[in-house]
């Protein structure tokens, strides 16, 4: 196992703390030798094992001898939904629903691993930029391991649930007067100080965590991929580990196809969607990201370059949906289905339509969307959007004029 440049290729030893290329400064991807991976997954016994994050221990960079740092995180459900499926003229709907995880979101993935090799490598206290949902989970498994845990979040732009969570677990909570962009520039460089450890999704350990849902999917569906994968795309890590996960499947041997990739974006924070649609190899930031959807409201993402490749090399594609088309997925799935996702894990229902209408979904194909964290991390704007219980005195005959349907 080793770390490689995503651009040119230089090679760094997977025990040196380093986010970035230093002769490049572009993203760094965690190497295997994979002759040796497939060998040790068929002595392992890894199907005997329950259904999580750690099941696939031998796919992950963890020495056997090193210890894990668990919640419990992964095994999340993986729902047929056939009402919403009917509805969209797609028969075979599935939702991952990763507010599940521990923490509520799909980040706990990721946490798990990077805070085990935050120990591994001797860190004292652990440091991220978050919309809300990376504060949380950090801030969860740095308190399982009484790691010193800081957070920057953009100040009034973090759904008050996940900032709850935050602090609560313990972890020092500063909010930034300025946009997740200009606080993860800040983690960045503070991250340079000895004994920090930064856990954004620009450190690839954390995304090797988060490639073990393609392999749950991959699982749930009887050992076979699907033919689309859809998710919500904000720093834009998710899906670039989603798709290392489908191809590491085929790498060792385990399936004989990937699924199509497809990242979807809010209207108002959209660049990596853009610059698919333009063809283009650069992204264009949003300086002022503006979505309800909080947890993708990032207009420099840091991943964007394996987001488009990752769309690119599985062929698929992007789509940008609105505000008020987040909001109406959002109650579609939790009145059709029973799934309470935030509203960025209902950008990839909101986007179904229009690729439908787009010709890049047909009704055939096994589609899987990622609700990629719990109503209950925003409730404010669920009550925004549906509206306040209704109120009436405690009165036989006006409970039964309201209770008529």
């Amino acid at each position: 196992m080793h770390l490689e440049c995503i651009g040119c290729g230089e090679r760094y030893e997977a025990g040196e703390v380093i986010y970035t290329c230093r002769r490049c400064g572009n993203l760094l991807d965690v190497r295997y030798d994979y002759d040796e991976v497939s060998e040790r997954l068929r002595l392992s016994g890894w199907r005997n094992r329950p259904l999580g994050v750690w099941r696939y221990r031998d796919l992950l960079p963890i020495p056997r001898s090193a210890p894990t740092i668990s919640l419990n995180e992964g095994g999340t459900g993986l729902l047929r939904c056939p009402r919403l499926g009917e509805k969209l003229g797609l028969s075979h709907l599935y939702v991952k629903n990763e507010g599940e995880n521990p923490t509520g979101s799909f980040k706990d993935r990721g946490m798990t691993v990077g805070v085990s090799k935050a120990l591994e490598l001797s860190a004292r206290t652990v440091i991220c930029a978050s919309t809300g949902n990376t504060s949380a989970s950090l801030a969860a498994y740095a308190a399982k391991t009484a790691l010193n845990c800081v957070v920057l979040i953009p100040a009034g732009r973090v759904a008050l649930g996940k900032v709850a969570q935050a602090v609560m677990h313990g972890a020092k909570v500063i909010a930034v007067k300025g946009s997740f962009d200009d606080a993860l520039s800040a983690v960045r460089e503070l991250a340079m100080e000895p004994g920090l450890y930064l856990l954004n999704s620009i450190n690839p350990f954390r995304l090797e965590g988060q490639k073990t849902a393609a392999y749950e999917v991959w699982d749930q569906l009887g050992e076979k991929a699907p033919d689309k994968v859809v998710l919500p795309v904000g720093n834009a890590g998710n899906i670039s580990a989603y798709w290392k996960g489908f191809k590491e499947l085929e790498t060792v041997g385990l399936a004989n196809s990937h699924p199509s990739m497809i990242g979807v974006q809010a209207s108002g924070a959209r660049p990596v969607a853009e610059a698919f649609e333009a063809h283009a190899d650069e992204i264009r930031p949003a300086p002022c990201p503006q979505t309800v959807a909080t947890a993708i409201r990032i207009g420099n993402p840091v991943n964007w370059k394996k987001a488009l490749a990752a769309m690119r090399e599985s062929g698929g594609n992007a789509e940008i949906v609105t505000d008020v088309e987040i909001l109406e997925a959002q109650r579609l799935l939790a009145r059709m289905e029973g799934i309470f996702t935030e509203p960025a894990g209902a950008a990839p229902i909101a986007a179904l339509r229009k690729l439908k209408e787009r010709g890049l979904l047909s009704r055939d194909d096994i589609v899987v969307c990622v609700a990629t964290g719990h109503g209950l991390k925003d409730p404010e704007i669920a009550l925004k959007s549906c509206g306040q219980p209704v109120e009436v005195e405690a009165d036989l005959e006006a409970l039964k004029g309201v209770v008529r349907v």
